[in-house]
């Protein structure tokens, strides 16, 4: 019998992940229709795994920000793209205005910190970027809607399961502790300023942000990868998984599908929860000449954000410890 309930719960969820890879694949052949690479965000593969597989998560409880936040941003960043220069300036301006939005609608959606930077990464002037976000989060959207009305045995999980799918919901969450948008700021200010510098403009690639603020704002969750220290190298085979592909399977909306299915089976197989990581392997579809510097962009940039992590965490460890002891030392004697 539970031989049976496991098989079940292991079929829907290949269901649903051949459902995302089904959808990216369509949003690229659309992508490819219409001549606009941007069509093809690439964090729609982070958010769509995420709420088609978990309907009852961070992500899928807010439909109307799904949709809006990712679209304001959107049209922030490039507003910023046609009237500012690329610097680590201009990014530090969209991430602030793209946190603000996220505030003002009460939401978690840090995808749309990404939808802002990513236009003034690829210098991209077209006002059909933000209405091209708009629409391909509307159908998602829809998907969703259609999801939460079938019954699936991934509702029901397993113990596994349920802590994986706390972990995401914890990481998702809007932060919590001291100082997080000041470290948030301090590793965009300096890897922005090191990708304007040497002109490798992927050192801070967008889905990069959007993993420094689920880490920032949380690097006290534990088990969101077995070693962190892989983190580097999980990023780096997606990237070149999405390298290789874009320049060799054809069509294109082939190659997205493929990309995207090793790329869960990457992320499985490091046991990493960190939805925004599916979005690197998407990237070198949306840039105009994609090559091997692509790839090492996204390693160093993410042994940056790991090393700053691992750093942020031992410092809130140690005010942890200085906070208890003071609470001690203030006790009266009895």
């Amino acid at each position: 019998m539970r031989y049976t309930v496991s098989v079940k719960k292991v079929s829907s969820q290949l269901i649903f992940e051949l459902v995302v890879v089904a959808f990216m694949g369509s949003i690229a052949f659309a992508a490819h229709l219409t001549g606009m690479a941007v069509v093809l965000f690439p964090e729609l593969a982070a958010l769509s795994h995420d709420v088609l597989l978990r309907p009852n998560g961070e992500w899928a409880r807010q439909p109307a920000q799904l949709v809006l936040a990712p679209t304001l941003t959107a049209a922030f960043g490039l507003f910023c793209t046609r009237h500012l220069h690329y610097s680590a300036v201009s990014i530090v301006l969209i991430v602030i205005v793209s946190l603000a939005v996220i505030r003002l609608l009460r939401s978690s959606m840090s995808p749309a910190i990404s939808a802002g930077v990513l236009p003034l990464i690829l210098n991209e002037h077209s006002w059909l970027y933000p209405v091209a976000i708009f629409l391909d989060l509307s159908l998602l959207a829809l998907i969703l809607m259609l999801r939460k009305r079938y019954p699936s045995s991934t509702s029901r999980h397993s113990v596994s399961q349920a802590r994986n799918s706390r972990i995401l919901d914890t990481l998702e969450a809007a932060p919590g502790n001291r100082f997080w948008f000041v470290a948030l700021m301090g590793f965009v200010v300096v890897l922005g300023s090191a990708a304007q510098i040497t002109g490798m403009r992927f050192l801070l690639f967008p889905p990069l942000i959007v993993m420094g603020y689920e880490l920032f704002g949380h690097p006290e969750v534990p088990g969101w990868i077995k070693r962190p220290a892989l983190l580097p190298f999980v990023c780096l085979i997606a990237a070149a998984t999405g390298l290789i592909a874009e320049h060799t399977l054809h069509p294109g909306f082939v190659a997205v599908m493929i990309t995207v299915l090793c790329s869960v089976g990457v992320l499985r197989l490091f046991d990493l929860h960190m939805p925004p990581a599916l979005a690197i392997g998407i990237l070198p579809f949306v840039i105009a000449s994609p090559d091997y510097m692509y790839a090492l962009s996204v390693f160093l940039g993410t042994v940056v954000l790991t090393l700053s992590h691992l750093g942020y965490r031992r410092l809130q460890i140690s005010w942890l410890i200085h906070d208890q002891r003071a609470a001690r030392h203030s006790r009266p004697s009895a």
